[in-house]
């Protein structure tokens, strides 16, 4: 299955970009904070009920039948049968292969995207989709409803995702939440950076490197996000290990 390679190049209205370009009239500045405001509302009020939920982050750009496609795909039906409900961008590629799992493994699709050109389409897995105008409101709600994060390989999209999530995760602003990163291959420089660069000159500390897995199996990322949250009151129970499934 082919992808438009435009996807996430522009948005249908410049006002995000007018709110980063410096500062503007008083009058102008308040109409924009009532609308973040309610894009603010808007989510809380869809996404109130979707706990517990896992987010997964990857590439638009990685067709159907690739073998990172398959293995996002796998994972996440895997999390679905354990009794999570799955978040993404809501687009192509990873995002896709995320929401179908999801919806083959018997658990909730949701997408939450930024506003995108007409000619765009969400994935067609989806029970809820959310279309947000301003990038931060829609990177609020994929971390704020979500036990654990889900990372496979991406561009410069995912990378923001993964590493803003580490440093709120760092930083105690959110809870120490489990971080799976999928795709050894593909992230190995990347782990070679932060080990033998990050950690060797002290930047980072070896725990924060310890809050992230990498592996390329769907059991192991499975398993390790149900014994980070064992005994959580927020999960089902069918979620944690050895416990039985609730009617």
């Amino acid at each position: 299955m082919g992808i438009n390679l435009r996807w996430g190049k522009g948005t249908r209205h410049p006002g995000d970009r007018w709110f980063l370009e410096g500062p503007a009239s008083r009058l102008r500045e308040l109409a924009r904070l009532i609308r973040i405001g309610r894009e603010f509302i808007r989510g809380f009020r869809a996404l109130r009920d979707v706990e517990p939920c896992v987010t997964v982050f990857g590439s638009a750009r990685i067709n159907d039948g690739e073998a990172y496609y398959e293995l996002a795909r796998e994972t996440s039906r895997r999390l679905a049968e354990a009794g999570f409900t799955i978040m993404t961008g809501g687009g192509p590629g990873i995002m896709e292969a995320a929401n179908r799992g999801a919806r083959e493994g018997g658990g909730r699709s949701i997408g939450c995207n930024i506003e995108l050109p007409h000619e765009q389409r969400p994935n067609p897995y989806l029970d809820l989709f959310l279309e947000f105008r301003y990038f931060f409101v829609r990177k609020v709600m994929l971390v704020k409803y979500s036990h654990a994060f889900v990372v496979f390989p991406g561009g410069f999209g995912t990378l923001d995702e993964l590493f803003e999530t580490m440093t709120l995760i760092q930083t105690g602003k959110i809870l120490d939440f489990p971080v799976v990163i999928m795709g050894r291959e593909y992230w190995q420089p990347l782990f070679d950076l932060m080990r033998g660069t990050l950690l060797a000159y002290g930047t980072v500390s070896p725990e924060d490197l310890e809050r992230l897995t990498f592996t390329d199996s769907p059991a192991e990322a499975v398993a390790t996000i149900l014994a980070a949250l064992d005994g959580d009151p927020a999960l089902p129970r069918k979620a944690v290990p050895g416990a039985a499934a609730t009617t």
